[in-house]
């Protein structure tokens, strides 16, 4: 049975809303997984991720879609509308039959594997912010066999050592929860904020 992509990503997106919906201001400082964030980093990465993938969807290609901004005088909020932007433009017809446009990436790809990218970076950003909040966050163990599926295929080695590398390299997992292992192939320890 084929993947259905749009409705794992719409999970996956919820569990951040929901999460963001946690974060009050003194959480904005708190650091993150992701290598010098701050929770008001990520939330600005997230909501620009959102609108970059939607863009994407459309086959706008406009690097500058991408770009993180200021999340003004309700972070929540604006996260909020940027992962109903990023689900409405999902829900288009024929948007896994497009070919989306990945700037970041220097490269386009079929509108399935573009989603199924949009997918992981919000498994991965949804345990990011849990982390940094200290609270669990739970996925359907479905959705946790396609991340699996989804981080196994992502390229290890030196590319991900490059400067702005979606990942860090992969780290040895020596066991856990589903989740644990899908961050530890994506180069985050399970076990943060301790130091392996």
């Amino acid at each position: 049975m084929p993947t259905n992509w749009i409705e794992l990503d719409s999970q996956a997106v919820q569990v951040s809303v929901e999460l963001a919906a946690r974060v009050r201001a003194a959480d904005l400082s708190r650091p993150t997984p992701c290598a010098g964030w701050t929770v008001d980093d990520l939330l600005a990465h997230m909501t620009a991720q959102h609108y970059g993938f939607a863009a994407a969807s459309r086959g706008d290609g406009d690097l500058a879609r991408w770009k993180p901004r200021p999340l003004r005088q309700d972070p929540v909020g604006s996260y909020r509308a940027s992962a109903d932007h990023v689900l409405s433009a999902f829900a288009a017809d024929g948007v896994l039959d497009q070919v989306f446009p990945l700037p970041e990436l220097g490269r386009s790809v079929p509108g399935a594997q573009g989603v199924s990218f949009h997918f992981i970076d919000y498994v991965v950003h949804s345990w990011d912010l849990a982390k940094a909040l200290g609270v669990e966050v739970e996925f359907a163990p479905e959705l946790l066999e396609a991340g699996l599926a989804v981080a196994t295929a992502v390229p290890d080695g030196k590319a991900r050592l490059a400067p702005g590398a979606s990942f860090a390299p992969a780290l040895a997992w020596t066991g856990g929860s589903r989740l644990d292992e899908i961050v530890a192939i994506l180069g985050r320890s399970p076990r943060w904020p301790e130091i392996d």
